[in-house]
């Protein structure tokens, strides 16, 4: 709800021809393209601004599987595809698409690509950019790309796709994809396991990752108030313990092996109570248990709206700085808006932390919001003396643009000035997203 627009005409193109013939039109008359997906962004990206002289060039008609290949494990879809339809069509080809969001109902392959999402599998597989292998994509002046490829291995100059890859629709407009596939696991387990403080998550994390290696594909973390606020507004869902712990941790052991997952995971959980790291533990007993118990951790980014103004940060820093970095935010958080309520989640394994800050109870909401940029700057400023990054998997948008400069070196931002003017001349794409 932070960003609203204006604009005088949605396109909805059914073809990477017909996005050609948008761009090449807007390009010579200089008007702004601003693509858009399943507008699920939570930076600004993929919103017009209010000025009402850009168009939105809307990709979700652009929804076809395009091909399967299974001898290179890869699927071919369009930008319009939701991402959950591409996880079933690669399972209904005997095959696992990993990335894994919140959204995925709604999110779109182009939508992903664009903004390089993460989600719950990074730890595993790596985020989106990792699953890709070729892109199609149309050029601000109207000339197709076509690198769908499903090469492994290709040294033959510049890498154009991993440029386009987290752009944000500011270099191109993406069309369609080829993405990686794999094999699916054999067997899962799935456990909720309550810790007491944050320096207990952060050894169990190294502990689960020494005993399970590889089959490590999900260890997401959660504070009291997250799993609080999950349970009080997440549908109905009971939380497995007598007395709510002050961190959770859902974890998830994946095996090429049958009946394999179970024991992994019983031997961590048994490793864990023998270290005194744990409170208490709960293994998913059936697939429709193990739902549940991910339906806590899933439910968190929705569950916090009920309780007023929401400030969010999508940043990261190194694994073993999480504790330290929690501890000074909050105590950062209450210095600025006493009686604020931060509700600290994430994707641990990979030192991405969601640091979302609720309004104080009883708090006039738009007083609250009005402290955005100030706290927004000071929990930023910390990321950074920890050697983090103030945007782990949301992008750039419009919320962050002017703090990159926080971030990057001159001469980082020089480079990307430079690769927009060239790929860019007349600044159609995105105006005002990212630099």
């Amino acid at each position: 709800g932070r960003y609203t627009g204006r604009t005088p005409l949605v396109l909805r193109p059914g073809s990477a021809a017909e996005v050609s013939a948008i761009l090449k039109a807007c390009n010579a008359a200089r008007v702004g393209v601003v693509p858009q997906a399943g507008n699920t962004g939570l930076v600004g990206g993929q919103i017009p601004h209010e000025t009402c002289t850009e168009i939105v060039l809307s990709v979700t008609r652009l929804n076809k599987v395009r091909a399967l290949d299974v001898d290179a494990s890869a699927l071919t879809v369009e930008a319009g595809a939701t991402l959950g339809s591409v996880q079933a069509a690669a399972q209904a080809a005997g095959f696992l698409f990993p990335l894994s969001l919140a959204s995925e109902g709604s999110c779109c392959i182009g939508g992903n690509i664009a903004t390089n999402a993460g989600g719950v599998a990074v730890l595993a597989y790596g985020n989106m950019r990792a699953q890709v292998l070729g892109l199609e994509a149309v050029l601000a002046d109207g000339q197709i790309w076509n690198g769908l490829s499903t090469l492994r291995k290709d040294n033959t100059g510049y890498d154009l796709k991993n440029l386009l890859i987290g752009s944000e629709g500011t270099l191109g407009v993406i069309t369609a994809a080829t993405l990686k596939l794999y094999s699916p696991p054999k067997d899962v387990a799935t456990a909720l396991v309550a810790l007491p403080d944050l320096k207990s998550v952060a050894v169990f994390f190294r502990l689960s990752q020494s005993e399970a290696g590889a089959g490590l594909t999900a260890f997401e973390f959660m504070s009291r108030r997250a799993l609080e606020f999950s349970l009080e507004h997440g549908g109905g869902a009971r939380s497995p313990f007598a007395d709510l712990p002050q961190w959770t941790v859902l974890i998830e052991i994946s095996t090429h092996e049958a009946a394999r997952a179970r024991s992994v995971i019983e031997n961590i959980l048994t490793l864990g109570v023998e270290q005194n790291l744990l409170g208490d533990a709960v293994i998913g007993e059936t697939l429709t248990h193990a739902q549940d118990l991910w339906r806590l951790r899933e439910a968190i980014s929705s569950a916090q709206k009920p309780e007023g103004g929401s400030i969010k940060h999508d940043i990261s820093v190194p694994v073993s700085a999480i504790p330290d970095f929690i501890a000074r935010a909050n105590a950062l958080v209450e210095t600025l808006c006493p009686g604020a309520r931060p509700v600290p989640f994430g994707h641990f394994g990979d030192g991405n932390v969601h640091y979302n800050v609720s309004q104080p109870n009883g708090a006039d909401k738009d007083a609250f919001l009005a402290k955005w940029e100030q706290i927004s700057r000071a929990v930023h400023g910390l990321v950074i003396e920890c050697g983090g990054s103030i945007s782990a998997e949301h992008g750039i948008g419009q919320m962050k643009r002017d703090e990159l400069a926080l971030v990057k070196s001159p001469v980082e931002l020089g480079l990307m000035r430079t690769i927009k003017a060239a790929l860019d001349p007349n600044g159609i794409l995105n105006p005002g997203k990212v630099l």
